[in-house]
Order: C-alpha cells, then sequence, then structure tokens
C-alpha cells in the first residue's frame, strides 16, 4: 500500500519505518529540512533501539523516502497518517495548531481520494476538526474531491516502540465508514496475524480509548507512590507491599513500582488534557487532577530525603547522578524527574556530575542547559569520584548489578538515594551503605 505520515518525531518516524518493514511504499514528510536531510544519509534524531537499523535498511530498499513536500507525499500516496505533535498548552490542553496546519495542507493539495489518519494523540472531537478543516478548503479550491477521517491512536512504549508496532497488544481503529474499516484492516494484517487485535469503534471513543489508556497507567503509579508515602510514615515496606497486593490477579505487577514520579511525552500531557478536556464539559476530574499533584510531588520526594539527611545549605557538596531519561532505553528527557531533582539540589549549593547513557545530549542542549553546575561525565563510576552521596533516577541495565566495592570506593561516604528502589536494603546495609528507598523509613 502507498502511505505518506506526516510528522518525523517519535511517533512519526516508527510508524512509517515499521509499515516500510512490511513492504508498504511509505514517504515520511516533515517542514524541517535539516531533519529529512540527516535522515536520507540514515542519521536518526532520536534513540530508540532497532529502529536506525529499520530505517537504513528500506531506505536502501527504496520503499521507504523523505521529504518537505507535502504535495509530493500526498500524490504517491492513498492513506496519510497525521502524527504531529501535540504540546501541552499553559492551561493544560493539547495544543491542535500542527495537526490542523496539517489538515489544511492535505485539503489543499490532495489530487485523490484520501484516508486521512489521525495518528497523534488528540482530544476527543480532533477528528471533526480534522474534517472541517480539510473539507473547508476543499471547498476554497471548488474541488469536489473526498476523504475518510480516521482515528488510529498509538500505544507505543519508548524504549519497546519498534517491537510494539510489530507486535502490538491491540490495533485501535476509529471510523464511520465501512470501507475505510476494510482498508484499516488490510494495512494492520501482516501485523496481526497470529491474533486478531483489530479493534473498531467509533471515531470519538477510539480517540478517548487513548488518554484513558494513560490516564490509567498514570493512576496506577500515583496510587502506588502515594501509598509509599504512608509506608514511610508507619513504618511499612512499600516493597513488601507491592508484593503482596501484585499476586492478585485483579491487580497485577504492572505498574506498581514506586519512584519518583512519571515523565515522558506521554503520561504527563495526556492526564492533563483528559482532565482539561473533562472541565471543558462540565466535569470536574478529582482522581486525574489528583495524579497530577501526587505526580508533582514525588519528584520532590528524592531531595527532601536529601535535604534531611545533609541539610538544606548543599553548598560545597557534590552528587553523582545515574539517569536523566525519563525511563530506560530512551534519550527522552521530557517531564522527567531527574530536571526537578538535579535543580532542587543546585537551587541550594550543590554541583551535580551525571551520567547516562543516550540523554547527556538532550541534557546539555536543551533540558538542563542553563544550570552551570552540572559536570557531565563519561561513565557511571566517573560520576561518583569525591561524590558526597549517589542518587539512582533512572533504571538503565546497566544500573542494576552494579559493583558496590567500586562505588564504596569513590564515595566520600557510602551513601545511596534511589529514587527506583533496585537494590536490596538489608544486603547494602550490611556492607555499610547508608541507603535510602522511596517508601521505606530511614
Amino acid at each position: 500500500m502507498n502511505i505518506s505520515v506526516v510528522g518525523t518525531g517519535y511517533v512519526g518516524l516508527v510508524t512509517g519505518t515499521c509499515f516500510a518493514e512490511m513492504g508498504n511504499n511509505v514517504i515520511c514528510v516533515d517542514i524541517d529540512t535539516e531533519k529529512i536531510e540527516k535522515l536520507k544519509k540514515g542519521i536518526i534524531p532520536i534513540y530508540e533501539p532497532g529502529l536506525e537499523d529499520m530505517v537504513v535498511n528500506n531506505h536502501n530498499k527504496g520503499n521507504l523516502s523523505f521529504t518537505t513536500n507535502i504535495e509530493e507525499g500526498l500524490d504517491k500516496s492513498d492513506i496519510c497518517f497525521i502524527a504531529v505533535g501535540t504540546p501541552m498548552g499553559e492551561d493544560g490542553s493539547a495544543d491542535l495548531k500542527y495537526v490542523l496546519a496539517v489538515a489544511k495542507s492535505i485539503g489543499e493539495k490532495m489530487s485523490h481520494h484520501m484516508y486521512v489518519i489521525d495518528k497523534s494523540t488528540v482530544p476527543v472531537g480532533t477528528a471533526d476538526k480534522v474534517r472541517e478543516t480539510i473539507q473547508k478548503a476543499l471547498k476554497e479550491r471548488e474541488s469536489d474531491l473526498t476523504f475518510d477521517i480516521i482515528s488510529n491512536p498509538e500505544f507505543l512504549k519508548e524504549g519497546a516502540a519498534v517491537e510494539d508496532f510489530m507486535k502490538p497488544d491491540r490495533v485501535v481503529i476509529g471510523t464511520d465508514n465501512e470501507n475505510a474499516k476494510a482498508v484499516m484492516r488490510e494495512l494492520y494484517a501482516p501485523f496481526t496475524r497470529s491474533h486478531d487485535r483489530f479493534i473498531d469503534m467509533d471515531i470519538r471513543s477510539a480517540e478517548m480509548t487513548k488518554y484513558t489508556a494513560n490516564a490509567m497507567l498514570a493512576t496506577k503509579i500515583s496510587f502506588m507512590n502515594e501509598i509509599a508515602n504512608i509506608c514511610e510514615r508507619v513504618g511499612a515496606d512499600i516493597n513488601m507491599v507491592r508484593h503482596g497486593i501484585g499476586s492478585d490477579s485483579r491487580i497485577g505487577y504492572s505498574f506498581i513500582y514506586p519512584g519518583c514520579g512519571y515523565g515522558g511525552s506521554c503520561f504527563p500531557k495526556d492526564v492533563q488534557a483528559l482532565a482539561k478536556t473533562a472541565k471543558e464539559y462540565g466535569y470536574t476530574p478529582r482522581i486525574l487532577d489528583a495524579v497530577e499533584k501526587v505526580n508533582e510531588n514525588q519528584k520532590h520526594v528524592i531531595p527532601r530525603k536529601v535535604f534531611n539527611y545533609f541539610g538544606e545549605d548543599l553548598a560545597g557538596r557534590t552528587f553523582a547522578v545515574w539517569g536523566l531519561a525519563f525511563k530506560p532505553e530512551t534519550d527522552d528527557m521530557r517531564e522527567a524527574s531527574s530536571i526537578t531533582i538535579i535543580n532542587d539540589l543546585t537551587s541550594r549549593g550543590a554541583k551535580i556530575k551525571a551520567y547516562d547513557p543516550k540523554a547527556i545530549h538532550e541534557a546539555k542542549s536543551f533540558y538542563l542547559k542553563d544550570n552551570p553546575n552540572i559536570e557531565y561525565v563519561d561513565s557511571k563510576y566517573d560520576a561518583l569520584t569525591d561524590a558526597d552521596a549517589m542518587i539512582l533516577v533512572t533504571e538503565w541495565k546497566e544500573f542494576r548489578s552494579p559493583d558496590f566495592d567500586e562505588i564504596k570506593k569513590r564515595l566520600k561516604k557510602p551513601i545511596i538515594f534511589d529514587g527506583r528502589n533496585q537494590y536490596n536494603m538489608t544486603k547494602l546495609n550490611k556492607e555499610g551503605f547508608e541507603y535510602f528507598q522511596i517508601g521505606v523509613k530511614g
């Protein structure tokens, strides 16, 4: 099938590349000339396991191409995915200006019937706005061309996006047209052959499904962090509580790990956008508001533990920070807990020595570029040298089984603040560490 994907960010590039991998002819469109030229050379703007090789291989085969010309993309395709960003506005709503700009361009440049698919995460009712925008542009052209609008939300986990796309849990399609549904079923057939994971519904329900999924997962995280904070105060151990409730099949173990807060491009933005939508329709979303407030507070828990131990004045103190990305296997630092933790500490006079396998460039060039009190190092152990304590923020695999003798040797004193509860407290205490976790008194 002939496909165009507008937007070569995280969702768009993964979507276009995976469709190309299955033999479709895909052309990815973006207004960023520098990004497109780099993609043509095999230079990928994001880190995602397996993606770079897949992009290069399919580009070399000729079934994945890149352009800045949306008219070229539309002329060479029958199916167009809108996969541009929907950044969070100041009021918490999703900003649709990029989505609607693409819709306008489609209406102005399309030359035959198109299946237009919202892949971006968008509020309920966006498909109607996209339809109106395209129709208005066609009317101004005095064109009688036709098109179908389809909602096809993505459910990709950063760090496992390629695998998620190639082996989806489900493919949700929202449409009001049986022919459009058939086209989408054919398009996704190679990805769902072993199990029929194709779920069709009306457009607004599909739009709502994406927000609901992310809000539910964020709720589980904030709920467990709330319980962790209670555990610390009553003398319970959140790690044992987690095992106790996770064994219940109705609850399970997924997304019930305590930590220093969630981040990324989805959960923070989608929780706030869904809450904003609810308020626009006259409903006060008390749970969603609480989820967001708990998460923002959780990002300050580790700094508060540091202040309780070292005092509020951290002048002359240096802390080793392991992990900058909001989660492992990505370089994404959007809404990352590391930003809050580092800024809290440096605002009290501390110096930071930071290490992350993939996200240092992001920190240096954007998220922490204005903070002069950070030294970036090339290895996790280099960060420890002469530091007053180590702070674990992101649970990268290389942090799971470190050399604790080396940690003890390099730190001024063997002190660890663990924002992800990665290590065995009893073992470390026996080895002479002062070890602080989330949800455990100490």
